[in-house]
C-alpha cells in the first residue's frame, strides 16, 4: 500500500508517506528554547515519514504567540539540536517550518518595538498576550522595500540555523495568514513597489524568500506551505481569478528551483485549482486536507492512491497518536485527540498521549 512504502522528497528521506502537518503548541517558553517536553514530543512520533515542526520564528519580530519556539538564538539552536538528535535516534527525518508571523503578533509578544507587514493594515480581531489577557491587533509598520529585501535574509539565516542545529529541512511558511501569506493576498498588501499592485509582484516576495533560502542551504532541503483559499486571519482570498492568477504567478516562479516539496493546506487537495499548482511548480507534493475534520486513513490512502499527492500531512490524529503510523498500518484503534489540550506549557495533552502498545498493556 503506497501510504506505507517509503519515498524521497529531494534529499529527504521518508520512511512512510504520513507526513506529521506543522501544529503550533506554544510549549518553549517565554525565551522560544526548545525543552524537555519537545523533545520528547518530537522523538515519540519520529515513526512518521517525516515531521514538520511547529511554526519557528526566524527573528524576534516575526514572533505570533507566546511559548513559540524560534531559531535564532544560539540557546534556540542548541535547543533544536537536541529535539533533531532525538528525532534521528528513532529513524525519523525533521524539517523545520520558518514562520514569521507579520502584522499576527502584538508588540507585548514579540518583545520588539515594531510588528511588520506588507501594508500598514492590521489584522482583524485579537490575539493573547502571554499573561492571558487580550489585546487588538496593532496597525503593524508597512516594510519599506528595502526592509523587505532584509526580511528574506532573515529568512535566510532561519535556515542555515536550522541546518546547523541538525535538522534535515525546511519549510517556509506561506500560510495561513502570515507574512509571506500577508504578500499574497490584495486584502493585506496594498504596496504599489514591485512586491504589490499584480498577482505576479505580490508573489515575488514567497518565490525570493524561497530561492534564496534553497541557494543558501540547498533547494532539495527546502519546501513551502501554501493555503490557497484559506480565508483565515484577514488574509482573504475569495477572487477565483485573482486567486487563479497568484498561485500561478507564485508555483512558476518556484518550478526552476527543484525544490523539495509543495505542502498544500486546502479542503480538495484534488480540485484544479490545488493540482494546476501541483503541475505548475513541479515538485514533490503533500497533500493536507484537515480542516474541519480529523484525516483519516482512508482519505490518505485515497489521496495517494488516486494520485492527487506523492505524501499526506495529517494533524490532529498525530497529535493524539504519536505511533500513528503503526496504528494506521494495524487498521488498530486511535486516540481521540483533546483539543482543549492543544494549547499550553505542560505535557498534558502534548506527551501524555499513549502508544497502542501501552493502551493493550492497561487493558490486559
Amino acid at each position: 500500500m503506497k501510504l506505507f512504502e517509503p519515498t524521497d522528497l529531494g534529499a529527504l528521506h521518508l520512511r512512510n508517506r504520513i507526513v506529521m502537518a506543522p501544529l503550533t503548541r506554544t510549549r518553549a517558553g517565554e525565551h522560544g528554547v526548545p525543552n524537555d517536553l519537545l523533545v520528547e514530543h518530537y522523538r515519540q512520533r519520529a515513526g512518521l515519514g517525516m515531521i514538520i515542526t511547529e511554526g519557528t520564528w526566524p527573528v524576534q519580530e516575526g514572533r505570533s504567540y507566546p511559548g513559540q519556539p524560534g531559531i535564532e538564538t544560539d540557546e534556540q539552536i542548541a535547543g533544536w539540536r537536541r529535539v533533531a538528535d532525538a528525532v534521528h535516534a528513532e529513524g525519523g527525518t525533521l524539517v523545520m517550518q520558518l514562520m514569521h508571523g507579520g502584522r499576527v503578533s502584538h508588540t507585548d509578544i514579540s518583545g520588539t518595538p515594531r510588528i511588520v507587514a506588507p501594508s500598514a493594515i492590521a489584522a482583524p480581531g485579537q490575539t493573547h498576550l502571554a499573561d492571558g489577557t487580550k489585546a487588538d491587533m496593532p496597525v503593524p509598520h508597512g516594510l519599506t522595500t528595502g526592509e523587505v529585501h532584509e526580511a528574506v535574509q532573515g529568512f535566510v539565516q532561519a535556515a542555515r540555523n536550522a541546518i546547523a542545529a541538525g535538522l534535515d529541512g525546511v519549510e517556509v511558511h506561506g500560510a495561513n495568514g502570515y507574512l509571506v501569506h500577508q504578500f499574497l493576498s490584495p486584502v493585506s498588501n496594498t504596496r504599489t513597489d514591485e512586491y504589490g499592485g499584480s498577482p505576479e509582484n505580490r508573489a515575488r516576495f514567497a518565490i525570493e524568500v524561497v530561492a534564496a533560502v534553497s541557494a543558501a542551504i540547498g533547494a532539495d532541503r527546502t519546501g513551502i506551505r501554501l493555503s490557497p483559499q484559506h480565508d483565515i486571519q484577514g488574509v482573504l482570498e475569495e477572487d477565483d481569478a485573482d486567486v487563479l492568477a497568484t498561485y500561478s504567478a507564485l508555483a512558476a516562479g518556484l518550478a526552476p528551483l527543484g525544490i523539495a516539496f509543495v505542502d498544500v493546506l486546502n479542503a480538495e487537495p484534488g480540485s484544479d485549482l490545488v493540482q494546476h499548482i501541483r503541475r505548475t511548480a513541479g515538485a514533490p507534493f503533500v497533500a493536507n486536507s484537515g480542516f474541519s475534520a480529523m484525516t483519516t486513513r482512508d482519505e490518505a490512502i485515497t489521496l495517494l492512491d488516486q494520485g492527487f499527492a506523492d505524501a499526506v500531512a495529517v494533524g490532529r490524529a498525530a497529535i493524539a497518536n504519536p505511533d500513528l503510523a503503526h496504528r494506521w498500518e494495524q487498521e488498530a484503534e486511535l486516540n481521540a485527540p483533546r483539543p482543549e489540550l492543544f494549547y499550553g506549557a505542560s505535557a498534558e495533552g502534548y506527551t501524555d498521549y499513549p502508544t497502542l502498545a501501552e493502551t493493550r498493556a492497561s487493558v490486559a
